[in-house]
């Protein structure tokens, strides 16, 4: 190799230097054909011709002192290994081997919690409403109908109203109230013993005024949260713009207040099944008569699309509020033909069994069946196929008939 090529020693000195002054044989020539080579590009170097640093690469090393050539040694082995998997693929004709990957472990986020809802359905009109609300009992209130008791105050925003002949052919209703709270309830007349039988699946804070026996001992047969004018008086008002027994009234406040006294705090209702309204349909039923009794206490309802309800009419009239001016308007009417007979005075409704029904919402009518299978239970409705009857969420209207000829309607 060029880089090992050293001059001649020579063990005499003074022939050393009579051969380095004499011109080597062929010396011109050699120079002449590294002349020519040179200019082709490439250099031949004789033998015997030493090369200047620019002839050695690496004659440059000399002039480093020994730190220097340390790090360079270093750095050399470091290009060596990192060029290592490329050597090794040249060679062998085979991919590197990659590096293990290092995969980053991805911490698992903490699952949100879903909001809790801010409403839900009332247990007593199956409508929106807010959880604290829904912890309220529910308060069911004998109301009167007779012409001197007329236009009654509250009945406009009771969840559940029955109504049925109380005696004489003259009607009443019973109005169950949870998320409404009227300011003024009223006339509160007695109870009969269908009229308990009717709200106890509602477990309710029975308010009245008296009732025949039968009422009276079907309140405490059913256990039902009693809560009488005659013990309560501190909850209940005379007004003064009609006579007795036509003006005792009370407001939601105060009967909460005589409720909490008596440990009266909460309700177990069982309640109607609900289903999901659905307006705009063609209705098959616009205009419903109701033939209860008399013309004094017939009713009709005429179906009002835009709110999906019934404007009730009684004895030929708008049913209003007393104090608002109001009409009535019931979501969903309910006619139940009940068995009925008489016990002196008073009407006798069998109201656990079962019987036809004609129901109406969404402008639409369905003929089914009610049961009720025990005086605690709730009653239920199918159709024709057995299938359960679902109500609109809203107020519900039910009234007791004799026979399903007291229902009419037309589209």
């Amino acid at each position: 190799m060029v880089d090992d090529i050293r001059p001649p020693i020579f063990e005499d000195q003074n022939k050393k230097e009579e051969i380095q002054n004499q011109p080597h044989e062929g010396q011109s020539s050699e120079r002449d054909a590294f002349s020519n080579h040179s200019q082709d590009g490439f250099v031949v170097v004789p033998e015997h011709v030493s090369m200047p640093h620019a002839r050695n690469p690496f004659g440059w090393l000399s002039h480093l002192t020994k730190k220097q050539k340390l790090i360079i040694s270093l750095a050399s082995v470091a290009v060596l290994l990192g060029g290592g998997g490329g050597a090794y693929a040249f060679v062998f004709n085979k991919p590197a081997p990659e590096p293990p990957k290092t995969q980053a472990v991805q911490a698992t986020p903490t699952p949100t919690p879903p909001p809790k809802p801010t409403t839900e359905a009332s247990r007593l009109t199956g409508v929106q409403i807010s959880p604290e609300l829904n912890k309220r009992p529910v308060t069911s209130v004998q109301i009167e109908n007779s012409p001197e008791a007329r236009p009654q105050a509250g009945l406009k925003d009771a969840g559940v109203v029955f109504e049925a002949i109380s005696e004489g052919g003259i009607t009443r209703f019973n109005a169950s109230f949870l998320e409404t709270q009227p300011d003024y309830i009223g006339p509160i007349r007695s109870v009969r013993p269908y009229y308990a039988v009717l709200s106890a699946p509602f477990d309710p804070v029975f308010v009245h005024a008296g009732g025949s026996a039968d009422g009276l001992a079907k309140i405490n047969s059913l256990g039902l949260k009693d809560m009488d004018h005659g013990a309560n008086g501190a909850a209940f008002q005379r007004a003064s713009d009609r006579y007795a027994p036509h003006n005792l009234y009370s407001s939601t406040a105060a009967l909460d207040k005589a409720s909490q006294k008596r440990g009266y705090t909460t309700s177990d209702v069982k309640s109607f099944t609900r289903k999901t309204e659905k307006k705009g349909q063609t209705p098959t039923a616009s205009s419903i008569n109701m033939a209860i009794s008399s013309a004094l206490y017939n009713t009709s309802y005429t179906f009002d699309a835009a709110s999906n309800t019934y404007k009730r009419n009684l004895a030929g009239q708008p049913h209003t509020d007393h104090r608002s001016g109001v009409q009535i308007s019931p979501t969903v009417l309910v006619a139940m033909s009940v068995p009925y007979s008489r016990n002196g005075i008073y009407s006798v409704y069998q109201v656990v069994g079962s019987g036809s029904v004609t129901i109406f919402q969404d402008g639409q009518v369905t003929k089914g069946t009610w049961t009720k299978a025990s005086e605690k239970e709730q009653i239920v409705f199918t159709d024709a196929a057995g299938q359960i009857i679902g109500l609109n969420p809203g107020q519900t209207w039910i009234t007791l008939l004799k026979n399903d000829s007291q229902v009419t309607y037309t589209p």
